[in-house]
């Protein structure tokens, strides 16, 4: 607990991103790739998570609202760039930065990487609810198909080698405040191939795609009896 006072008084640092010259996306360099090439460690890597369960719960599961996404399910070297990304100040994120850099090393990194990717996925997750469903999951089922499975897959399973994340199944506010934000700019550690397809979509296709991609079933072994929330 002390250690994570102190980095509750760091001011999160900010490293340039999409929005400067040069920027490379998933640059191999850095704690990252001390982290992806070392075996986690499960039973460490569950004692490294305890601090994130406040926020993403034990199951890892997150807030079906959206606040904080799904993480079970999630790729390891996703799990491990993105938390990187935040401590090196590449991804804005103050909420989470401090809880992050309570990681103490690329070990701890690679750890509770592990021990999320030893969770079952919850059943359960927050999708879409308006009545016009059905017609928004059709819309965003064709402009899915049209350029996003490429990258994500034909079912939303990303591409663990190529850092490209899982999608189906996460939280659908999720879903659409994190491609609003790389549509605008605001996600700094964006990746420049998927700006370039992103930028022309409307708030409506966006929103639309959301509900598509959270109607998905995450790929995995799921949690038995319902999702695991406590």
């Amino acid at each position: 607990m002390t250690q994570l006072r102190l980095a509750l008084a760091q001011v999160p640092p900010k490293k340039t991103g999409i929005e400067g010259a040069g920027y490379v996306w998933n640059a191999q360099e850095g704690e990252k790739i001390e982290a992806l090439h070392k075996k986690g460690d499960v039973k460490a890597g569950k004692e490294a998570y305890e601090v994130c369960g406040a926020c993403h719960l034990p199951s890892g599961a997150g807030r079906p609202d959206g606040t904080f996404p799904q993480l079970a399910g999630q790729h390891a070297t996703v799990l491990i760039k993105q938390m990187a990304d935040i401590r090196e100040g590449l991804r804005d994120n103050p909420t989470m930065y401090p809880f992050a850099k309570t990681l103490v090393d690329p070990q701890e990194l690679a750890d509770a990487a592990a021990y999320i990717n030893s969770l079952c996925i919850p059943v359960d997750h927050g999708k879409y609810e308006g009545a016009d469903a059905a017609t928004q999951i059709a819309k965003g089922k064709t402009l899915y198909e049209n350029e996003c499975k490429d990258c994500h897959g034909v079912n939303g399973e990303g591409n663990k080698e190529k850092f490209y994340p899982v999608i189906a199944g996460q939280h659908y506010k999720y879903l659409l405040r994190q491609m609003t934000d790389i549509r605008n700019g605001k996600r700094r550690n964006a990746n420049p191939d998927m700006v370039k397809i992103i930028k022309k979509y409307s708030d409506d296709d966006l929103v639309a795609i959301s509900a598509f991609q959270s109607s998905l079933t995450m790929p995995g072994a799921m949690c038995k009896g319902g999702a695991k929330k406590k």
